[in-house]
């Protein structure tokens, strides 16, 4: 069981890695003028974003398979859901510190441990 979880949130990681790269790179690249991403049509956007995302969905699904008690896994579906969330802040907290140069302030912080202790409350028996 410890192994399946482990590897459901890790496939959850990498999974929102891909999701926010889809949702949030071409934001940044469109600052880039090498490639003109600016210039790029709203429908290229998409499909270039579409493209990234393909990828998202080929390490999410398994990581819910793996992960959800009905198969096996160790996490009820609401409890893959809210680790999903805390994943998915962690992964763009990141990405916009280190991509965006956005600084972290005492609200993103107390914004943290609200999902932690959703976590908790979600695992509490």
């Amino acid at each position: 069981m410890f192994g399946k979880g482990l590897t459901a949130i890790g496939l959850l990681c990498i999974s929102n890695i891909f999701m926010t790269c889809a949702w949030y790179l071409h934001l940044k690249l469109q600052t880039v003028r090498a490639i003109n991403f600016s210039a790029w049509p709203l429908y290229w956007v998409v499909l270039f974003s579409w493209g990234i995302a393909l990828f998202e969905y080929s390490f999410m699904v398994p990581a819910n398979r793996i992960g959800f008690e009905g198969n096996g896994g160790p996490f009820s579906l609401v409890q893959l859901k809210i680790i999903q969330e805390c994943v998915t802040l962690t992964v763009f907290t990141l990405f916009s510190i280190v991509v965006f140069h956005n600084h972290f302030a005492w609200n993103h912080l107390a914004a943290f441990i609200c999902l932690v202790l959703a976590v908790v409350f979600v695992f509490w028996k």
